[in-house]
């Protein structure tokens, strides 16, 4: 179990990365929701030592991650938004020199290890070539394959299905579901359908702060009911909005479709199932109301 108690990121230019997050992530999927810009990347950063907060703690397990970084690192899997390699290296040759690093010495042990990832991660019949002759998806199933090394307890993927086409998406997403419920594994991501698709707990952060946190399923079910849907010419959007709690809006054959919350029923709207994403815009709706709220 990973636990974060109050931790706090403010850049030397006074930006307030992270304010007072805390929070609980038990072991399986995990995803961590937030705009562009919200703090999730320094979150990641700082569980995985590569910064130390301006304050707060983090443990996992019995590591105290702030005081013992080495001891945590050792069973740390971890892919970041961007990572590099070198690029005439082929994925092989990469991987057993990851290995290395990772303190994988045995020849045979290592042998064994690289070849399970390359097949795990479907790169084996392009275990021979360059990397830097892979597709987007290939890197990104690489860069799980180099997180897998060492068969680490707790695994963090940031921003992994950005620019993905929707079959390696896919193919990526059906990879991160198979890594087991034995393990820690915070996906960190701005699109909701990669946590709607595999996580059966949550949280959302913006502007620094954790917004909401739960399970999707209680999620959604606190926004049944709450959620109208009404379909107006693009040219009266902004007449919605000055009425209305717009929490979402979508072309769709010259027009606009238009989400809001209210809890009784705006006349000329239909209701609502509802779906995580109604969940994420309510979210940062009420993200961007408060500062306003509070300046007034």
């Amino acid at each position: 179990m990973l636990e974060l108690s109050s931790v706090s990121h403010v850049y030397p230019n006074g930006t307030h990365a992270l304010d007072d997050v805390t929070l609980t992530i038990p072991k399986g999927m995990f995803g961590l929701l937030g705009p562009n810009g919200a703090g999730k990347s320094t979150l990641m950063r700082t569980i995985a030592t590569l910064q130390a907060p301006t304050q707060g703690t983090i443990r996992f397990g019995d590591i105290d991650v702030l005081a013992e970084p080495d001891r945590l690192r050792r069973t740390l899997g971890y892919l970041p938004q961007d990572f590099g390699v070198y690029p005439r290296v082929s994925a092989y040759q990469m991987l057993d020199h990851m290995a290395v690093l990772k303190g994988v010495n045995n020849a045979g042990e290592r042998k064994a290890m690289v070849e399970h990832l390359l097949n795990q991660t479907n790169l084996w019949n392009v275990r021979g070539k360059a990397i830097a002759g892979f597709s987007g998806g290939m890197r990104q199933r690489f860069g799980i394959a180099q997180a897998l090394i060492g068969q680490p307890e707790l695994i963090i993927v940031d921003e992994p299905t950005a620019g993905l086409d929707p079959e390696e998406r896919n193919r990526f997403l059906n990879l991160l579901a198979g890594i087991g419920e034995n393990v820690v594994v915070i996906l960190s991501t701005h699109i909701v359908d990669d946590v709607a698709d595999l996580c059966p707990r949550m949280a959302v952060l913006a502007g620094g702060k954790l917004r909401l946190e739960g399970a999707p399923h209680d999620l959604i079910a606190r926004t049944q009911g709450r959620v109208w849907q009404k379909t107006v010419p693009h040219t009266q959007l902004a007449e919605m909005q000055a009425q209305y709690e717009v929490i979402s809006h979508r072309f769709f054959a010259g027009d606009i479709v238009v989400h809001v919350l209210s809890d009784n029923q705006p006349e000329g709207f239909a209701p609502v199932s509802g779906g995580l994403e109604d969940v994420y815009f309510a979210t940062l709706a009420e993200n961007r109301r408060a500062p306003a709220t509070q300046a007034a």
